[in-house]
């Protein structure tokens, strides 16, 4: 392993450190000024570099930018005043793996030390291949299948109806649709029925003429006109309003529109892809949906899996959408742990892939280090207790059973009191005692854990928000043996 170096103008931050790292067995080597590092690095690199901010000369974030330039991979550990917000915010910017704020615990210094060690033996031991990203991710067999839809629907101008759950991707196979077929080089056009006001959606669709009613100061072209030589896809079509079906299926069978107060018909020359998450059988059945329209829609049908039905694709799905956030926000893209991702696979995502692209673009955003643990995922996904997250197996193979007759009533989101008791009762109904002392020690590690995290470990500024003294918290993370977790 390479040494680990340490640049501090202050000689007793690096003794400390110096000596903390020994007893460790972890080579380190000491450094007075930035400048002196700046040097040696055209002739050496560190396994990782620990540097203070505030430094005379050249500061403690000039240094990690130019390190970063020249080795963007070499994780960075900046340490600041507790105080110094500013520094934190440029060092998380600049690309620093972490800020050690000071005073320090030692220990706890070591502790994330030690993770960048792993961090950067992690990152060189994997050979990262640059390869083109596929518009539409999946190895899963029913993927498949809709791949091979949409190469043999690539020469066709057929009307197809995409089904499938929220966030199940319909929106990104319909431009897929579009992209394949000969119409590919004309405007695609999207409208969701369900993002329009009722009493906008007719001209939004099909556009007005001047002077059609109020406020129409100039004629409008809808998104039928707009999409003229290409492909409209209407998006959640399950909550069209009644009276624009009735026109929607007369542009369909005729191929001719109005404008809204419009006297003068317009050929339709746009592809229709439709899309929608409801059972439009069951709403023609119920009369909210009109039979005919539903078979005009229906000639080429294609249902999109939800992401239950394809975990094996949520590791491929989870590397892209960490390294497209990582892009966005030109930061270092982050892995999840194997046990972290072992854990999402397991997850419900009931929001399917859009609910797996807005974890890891939290993730990039939050998650305190390169490697993402499970303790690293957002509170309310490991919750057990909480909605979508991840079921036991015993509870999954058998509904729970209550000792009373009593139904089971769901608690409101963030009733958290109402949980609370809920669990007291179960526990109390299975015969459980001395129930106060597990209740409180649970109570003491949810809420100092949660707080810990959300602070990246810093426990003086844990304490703070908690209202608790820098002894107390000490104290209560030993006896509740958090440091083990």
């Amino acid at each position: 392993m390479k040494p680990i170096w340490i640049v501090d103008d202050d000689r007793s931050i690096r003794w400390v450190l110096e000596k903390a790292l020994e007893r460790q067995n972890m080579p380190c080597r000491a450094f007075s000024s930035a400048k002196e590092v700046l040097s040696e690095l055209e002739r050496d690199q560190p396994q990782v570099l620990v540097s203070d901010v505030r430094m005379a000369g050249l500061d403690g974030i000039e240094l990690l930018r130019a390190v970063k330039r020249k080795h963007p991979a070499l994780p960075v550990i900046i340490m600041t005043a507790y105080s110094d917000l500013d520094s934190a915010v440029s060092a998380f910017q600049g690309g620093a793996f972490e800020y050690l704020p000071k005073p320090f615990d030692v220990d706890r210094a070591v502790e994330l030390i030690q993770r960048a060690v792993d961090e950067s033996v992690r990152e060189s031991g994997e050979e990262e291949t640059s390869t083109a990203t596929p518009e539409i991710l999946g190895q899963a067999p029913a993927m498949q299948e809709v791949f091979r839809a949409i190469g043999r629907l690539s020469q066709s101008t057929v009307t197809v109806l995409l089904t499938g759950e929220s966030g199940s991707g319909k929106e990104v196979v319909a431009r897929a649709l579009h992209k394949h077929s000969a119409r590919a080089a004309r405007p695609f056009i999207a409208l969701n029925m369900a993002a329009i006001p009722r009493d906008l959606l007719e001209s939004e669709l099909f556009g007005h003429e001047r002077g059609a009613f109020t406020g129409a100061q100039a004629m409008r072209r809808g998104r039928f006109e707009q999409a003229e030589g290409g492909t409209l896809f209407l998006d959640e079509i399950g909550d069209m309003p009644a009276e624009l079906q009735t026109r929607l299926l007369r542009v369909l069978s005729d191929g001719f529109y109005y404008r809204v107060g419009g006297q003068q018909p317009i050929k339709a020359d746009a592809r229709v892809i439709a899309a929608t998450h409801q059972n439009l059988e069951e709403r023609v059945r119920q009369g909210l949906f009109r039979e005919d329209l539903y078979h005009r829609l229906n000639v080429i049908r294609l249902r999109l899996p939800p992401l239950r039905e394809r975990r094996e694709d949520i590791p491929l799905l989870a590397r892209h959408f960490l390294a497209k956030s990582a892009r966005e926000l030109g930061v270092e893209p982050k892995r999840l742990s194997p046990e972290a991702l072992r854990y999402v696979e397991q997850m419900p995502l009931p929001g399917n892939v859009r609910q797996l692209e807005n974890l890891c673009h939290w993730l990039t955003v939050l998650a305190p280090a390169q490697v993402v643990k499970v303790e690293d995922l957002p509170l309310e996904l490991r919750e057990p207790t909480t909605a979508g997250a991840p079921v036991a197996a015993e509870e999954r193979a058998e509904p729970a059973r209550s000792a009373s007759p009593e139904p089971i009533v769901a608690v409101a989101d963030g009733d958290w009191a109402g949980l609370l008791r809920q669990e007291v009762e179960r526990r109390l109904r299975s015969g459980e005692q001395d129930l106060m002392d597990a209740i409180t020690r649970r109570f003491e590690a949810t809420v100092i854990g949660t707080a810990l995290r959300l602070t990246h470990g810093r426990r003086i500024e844990a304490a703070t928000k908690l209202g608790l003294g820098r002894n107390t918290i000490t104290r209560k993370i030993q006896e509740l043996r958090l440091e083990e977790d």
